[in-house]
């Protein structure tokens, strides 16, 4: 009994990492449908996140590596792209290795979450 109680509790572990660290991201069109206002930036150092765009949805499986989905309803977050850095919730600089990405600002992690 203790082992299949230890066992439920790893699969529940690993549910939950797993919907934290998920990063399918849908481009809204409208700022008033997005979860999250963003903004490009021009230098990696002005970012609070550094994101690599990745080809499959599989390899989005930790911060900052963003599959961009074609539907709003597979999405994780919806994201808007703002045209000033005052209007943003995040600022983003996009690389170009998947090991360039992760946090520079880890105090908005939970924008994504």
């Amino acid at each position: 009994m203790k082992s299949i109680i230890l066992g439920l509790g790893f699969i529940f572990i690993c549910a939950i990492f797993n919907l934290s660290v998920a990063q399918k991201v849908y481009s809204v069109s409208y700022e008033s449908q997005a979860d999250i206002k963003v903004f490009k930036v021009d230098y990696e150092s002005q970012a609070d996140l550094k994101v690599y765009k990745v080809s499959y949805e599989s390899q989005a499986n930790k911060d900052g590596l963003w599959y961009f989905v074609d539907y709003e309803s597979q999405a994780d977050k919806k994201v808007f792209f703002v045209d000033y850095e005052s209007q943003s919730d995040l600022k983003i600089y996009f690389v170009d290795y998947e090991s360039q990405a992760g946090w520079n600002n880890k105090s908005k992690q939970h924008l994504l979450y």
